[in-house]
């Protein structure tokens, strides 16, 4: 006698699917904001922070150079 899937795990199965469907989307979305964001350009405050980190490295590399002296 053959076994049909009852109608509980027919559901189940079919709740699933939506739940890897949504899951699917959220992280091609999540993706789609990474790229934007990448792209997108730097704002003025995003280049003078970056400014001054770079001259406080290139000011601390002058002060290990002189102390190694």
């Amino acid at each position: 006698m053959a076994v049909t899937p009852s109608k509980d795990y027919k559901r189940r199965e079919r709740e699933q699917r939506k739940i890897d469907k949504r899951m699917a989307k959220e992280a091609a979305r999540a993706q789609e904001l990474e790229e934007a964001e990448k792209a997108r350009p730097k704002t003025e405050e995003e280049l003078l922070a970056e400014a001054e980190a770079e001259f406080e490295a290139e000011l601390e590399a002058e002060r290990k150079a002189k102390e190694d002296a």
